[in-house]
């Protein structure tokens, strides 16, 4: 009696070769060039139409819906399917921003319209946020996602790099009004190709859907709670980043006046930043793995926040351009890798409702350290507020290679 030998499994395609994959890539930069652009013009049109201070209202009207309504935006995600809520995303974008720029173009409403349209934007955001970041294991196998996520954060970089100057091109060439309608056909650009994507089964596990909408966060924030890696990844995003986003805005520029180095300076410290940043995602996106990645996580934390505490006492604008680069390969390095351990350990069926977890410690949370962090440098000065800053930083790397779990945590694939 012979026996068949059971024919190999084919070899997974790398993420950077999937069709699916590059769709996704190219919609998810599409929206953040859209985004860019988007708030560069509502800058700019918001300056033109009133004082300094109502145009910084304007800009921070959408943080407001955006934090308040994150959590709900994950249980949409879970129970829509976050391809569909991505979609109604950004049509909703396209069609408001595209609106506002005809209305500019035929009159000149004030800032009522301006502030309105913020209003909208962080209800969308709410929405958009979770569903982009529960929207890879549904295009990628398993053992890609790490890749998947080192692609996300070089298109987000690209669209921070790219989306200034060209927001800053539309409206020299005309005015907010060019600018916001090419915001709005970005955003109209991902639709086309998020409807393209061809979609893996639904999860397996039911963790959204057999009830009301409250009782899934509810069900979503326990599952969160008593995950060994997950949990203490939350506290561990919300500690670097309350260390972080403080002294990298209000700090560094506080910092630039100070040393003499003037806003160019300050661009090129986050020029800096940027390059070392996208270099850790293209680590990421071309090793598809980091070995010991919730070591290497924490360790990279930990030197990253020395990083942080070292640009307080730089004088030299080449020396700072060079500490802003490993503070970028660093940060950028563990922010990666613990966004791949989200997407990689988390079940699919919860991943909206976790995204929006990481997102409000990140985007919701965090920037409430600006205003404590100016008035901290008012009465201190650069160098305390930014060892504080240092301290929070290591703190949550100590936690992280503390945690057992976290510390063994290990990403899916082949290096």
């Amino acid at each position: 009696m012979t026996t068949t030998a059971a024919p190999a499994a084919a070899p997974t395609r790398p993420a950077h070769r999937d069709p699916d994959v590059l769709r996704w890539v190219g919609a998810y930069t599409a929206s953040t060039l859209g985004d860019s652009v988007y708030y560069l013009a509502l800058s700019w049109a918001a300056v033109s139409s009133g004082t300094p201070a109502q145009a910084g209202l304007v800009m921070a009207v959408s943080a407001v819906p955006r934090a308040l309504l994150l959590l709900a935006g994950g249980v949409v995600a879970d129970r829509l399917g976050p391809r569909r809520v991505v979609i109604g995303s950004d049509t909703v974008r396209a069609l408001v921003v595209l609106g506002l720029a005809a209305t500019l173009f035929l009159a000149s409403p004030g800032l009522w319209l301006l502030a309105v349209v913020g209003v909208v934007f962080g209800i969308v955001d709410a929405l958009f946020l979770p569903a982009v970041g529960a929207l890879p294991p549904r295009i990628a196998p398993h053992d890609q996602l790490a890749r998947v996520q080192g692609l996300r954060g070089l298109a987000h970089r690209c669209g921070a790099v790219l989306g200034a100057p060209l927001g800053g091109l539309a409206v020299a060439l005309g005015g907010p009004t060019a600018a916001f309608g090419a915001a709005g056909l970005l955003f109209a650009l991902s639709v086309p190709l998020l409807a393209a994507l061809r979609l893996g089964p639904p999860p397996a596990t039911d963790g959204a859907g057999g009830g009301t909408a409250l009782s899934d966060l509810a069900d979503g924030l326990r599952y969160l709670r008593g995950h060994r890696v997950l949990g203490p990844l939350m506290v561990i995003v919300l500690l670097s980043d309350l260390g972080f986003v403080g002294p990298l805005n209000v700090g560094l520029a506080v910092l630039a006046e100070q040393r003499g180095w003037g806003a160019s300076g300050m661009g090129w410290i986050l020029a800096g930043f940027g390059t070392g940043a996208g270099a850790a995602s293209l680590l990421l996106a071309v090793r598809g793995r980091v070995p010991h990645a919730g070591a290497v996580s924490g360790w990279t934390m930990l030197l990253g926040a020395g990083s942080i505490g070292a640009l307080a006492f730089t004088t030299g604008l080449p020396v700072a351009v060079g500490v802003g680069l490993s503070i970028g390969l660093l940060a950028g390095l563990s922010g990666a890798l613990c966004n791949a351990l989200v997407q990689t350990h988390c079940d699919p069926a919860y991943l909206g409702r976790v995204s929006a977890v990481s997102g409000l410690c990140s985007l919701g949370l965090a920037p409430l350290s600006f205003p404590l962090t100016g008035a901290a440098i008012a009465m201190w000065g650069t160098g305390p507020v930014y060892a504080v800053s240092a301290a929070v930083c290591a703190l949550s790397g100590v936690y992280g290679l503390l945690v057992p779990a976290v510390r063994k945590a290990e990403l899916p694939g082949t290096a």
